[in-house]
């Protein structure tokens, strides 16, 4: 008898349902964590499992097999979203992301890019179900008969122990600063329901008076005396201001040739005539482009959640448009998509521009991927900027490129250069090949405003806006790839170091900097150049150009509690104690010694708070 209901338990929904999701835990497990499984936290993700399938064994007497079949399709999307979501951004997806869901029909291909084909292997088991249910008659019948009293008081029991260790699991781990050791420790969905309930107990936000004695506190950093130092400042005032944000362009192509074909040959140009800073890093989170043009325009860290296009809109952001147009400066953006597109008509109008230039403006004349190609961008943007200096008014304008776009597919016919074999339908020889192409554009661009007299008369400043190819995302063939290309293993102060170079022609000697600097950085830096008086204006960068420290806290590309210095990236484990360090190849400081220390973990952590808090001081517009 005993031997008959344990053979009978096997074939019971709640035991084969549970094969299936242990099979998708580990899955998820090995994309994600990429690590030996361990036994507590794997352990802790099945039971949280069972919750819902002790409470399908408590309730659901006669439709048990449709209630495990909704709750196996629910599980599946969890883990599969965070198995996506993770090849891209490499943190774990919550609902909060559901804010970005009117974007994906205009990134597709990027979407199609990160599946894996194998990924959708997850799904499998529904599709057989599902099959199963309608065309095999015992499977009609599955899971309906009613269980005994006796058992359905240990479904209870059963519910109420998972549930009580589930809770107490969320508890220990949830004070764990980095998203992704957390979700591990707590388990995936755990980690959800747990990001779900402390939105909806949570207060409101906290709004502290900050100073920018404040910030400089936790930095520690101390204004320039512009009478002890040469502080460079106004050496670019009343010119016009031209700030050029290229699309996924990472620092690692500069200068770099692969068998005598030069990949970017204008930025290369530009970084030895102009200055030049080979370790400036980016710090655009879920926003991607449109948070780096947030970054820029207000020194500000990106929110904890979600874009600051979507967060941060409603408040009156102090601003780099708003100091130029306190000095009689137009301004404007340019850029070729919709402007609803990341909900940028309402930042460009929080941040206070003028006037933006968008899909309406350069229509899909030679469209490529989202829009008119950047040829089409920068030839209409050098007439207009050379018909506003022709009117008298000096403009300070953002010109956001876009063709160089994930997943870098370029079509033939654009192809400027032939890499070599072993690049060939790689998504590394893809990046560069879209990447040289952008850099021809921007060659034709440099020509036009030079030809119309505008380059000589501007401070022109060129950055990445974010990295271009995620390390989570890449085979193991690219990363050796990479290995060849750069000489050593491909790493995060690859993927998150992007170029910054700043012009003022006839007046900045060509120089290369190799001290850090972060997207934060470029308005007290553009500031400083332009003699603008910030005032008592509460920025989170500083001027570059005159500050060699900098502490840079991350998010979102790198986990909560990521920060960099002069030597090296820092990346938590559950705490400072089990983080890793990781070098930076091209530091002007001695990578020998202590790269980091708990104390700039916790200043990097206080900035992050310091920011958010100001946010939320500020009025609603």
């Amino acid at each position: 008898m005993q031997l008959e209901q344990k053979q009978s338990f096997y074939k019971k929904p709640f035991f084969v349902f549970t094969v299936l999701v242990v099979i998708k835990i580990y899955l998820s497990w090995f994309v994600i964590f990429g690590a030996e499984p361990e036994a507590l936290p794997l352990l802790i993700s099945l039971i949280s499992v069972w919750v819902p399938f002790f409470g399908i064994e408590l309730l659901a007497s006669k439709r048990k097999y449709l209630a495990y079949l909704i709750v196996n399709i629910v599980l599946t999307s969890i883990y599969f979203a965070a198995i996506m979501y993770y090849k891209y951004y490499g943190v774990i997806v919550t609902y909060r992301a559901l804010q970005q869901a009117n974007q994906v029909t205009q990134v597709s291909g990027s979407v199609m890019h990160l599946m894996h084909p194998y990924f959708l292997l997850i799904y499998v088991d529904i599709v057989v179900m599902l099959l199963l249910q309608l065309f095999v008659r015992p499977f009609r019948t599955w899971g309906r008969e009613r269980e005994r009293t006796a058992l359905r008081k240990w479904a209870a029991i059963g519910l109420a122990l998972s549930f009580v260790i589930s809770v107490t699991a969320v508890s220990v781990h949830r004070n764990i600063v980095n998203e992704v050791k957390r979700a591990q420790q707590m388990g995936i969905l755990n980690y959800e329901v747990y990001t779900i309930a402390s939105d909806l107990v949570k207060g409101p936000e906290k709004a502290v008076p900050v100073t920018p004695q404040m910030v400089q506190a936790i930095k520690g950093t101390s204004p320039i005396d512009p009478t002890t130092a040469n502080t460079l400042a106004g050496i670019a005032k009343g010119r016009n201001i031209i700030v050029i944000q290229l699309e996924a362009f990472q620092d690692i192509l500069i200068g770099k040739s692969i068998d005598g074909i030069e990949l970017t040959p204008t930025m290369n140009k530009l970084a030895k005539e102009n200055v030049y800073f080979n370790n400036f890093f980016q710090q655009a989170g879920q926003g991607n482009t449109s948070d780096a043009e947030f970054l820029l325009n207000t020194s500000l860290f990106v929110p904890p959640n979600g874009a600051a296009a979507q967060t941060y809109v409603g408040k009156q952001l102090p601003s780099l448009p708003k100091l130029f147009k306190k000095e009689g400066y137009e301004t404007a953006t340019f850029h070729t998509n919709d402007v609803e597109f990341w909900n940028r008509k309402e930042l460009y109008a929080a941040l206070g521009f003028d006037k933006h230039y968008d899909k309406t403006f350069f229509q899909d004349e030679d469209f490529l991927f989202f829009g008119a190609s950047d040829p089409v961008l920068y030839k209409k943007t050098a007439d207009e900027m050379a018909r506003m200096q022709k009117s008298g008014q000096k403009f300070y304008a953002n010109v956001i490129s876009m063709s160089s776009h994930h997943p870098f597919n370029m079509p033939a016919e654009r192809r400027l250069i032939q890499l070599p074999d072993k690049y060939q339908d790689t998504f590394v020889g893809d990046y560069i090949t879209a990447e040289n192409y952008a850099d021809h554009a921007l060659g034709q661009f440099i020509d036009e405003l030079k030809a119309n007299g505008v380059w000589d008369n501007s401070l022109i400043v060129l950055y990445g806006d974010h990295m271009g190819m995620p390390i989570y995302s890449l085979t193991d063939y690219e990363k050796d790839l990479l290995k060849d290309y750069l000489g050593r293993e491909y790493n995060y102060q690859d993927m998150m170091n992007i170029p910054l170079i700043i012009s003022v022609p006839g007046k900045l000697e060509a120089k290369t900097y190799g001290h850090i600097g972060g997207q934060v950085d470029l308005l007290p830096t553009i500031a400083n150049l332009s003699g603008l008086p910030l005032g008592n204006m509460v920025v989170f960068g500083q001027d570059i150009l005159n500050n060699r420290s900098e502490l840079l806290p991350e998010r979102y590309y790198l986990p909560s509690g990521s920060f960099i210095n002069n030597k090296a990236i820092f990346v938590p484990g559950k705490g400072y104690e089990d983080g890793e360090t990781y070098p930076l190849p091209e530091s002007e400081e001695p990578t020998s010694g202590t790269l980091t220390t708990k104390e700039e973990y916790d200043r990097a952590l206080d900035l992050i708070k310091l920011c958010d808090e100001y946010v939320q001081s500020l009025p609603n517009r």
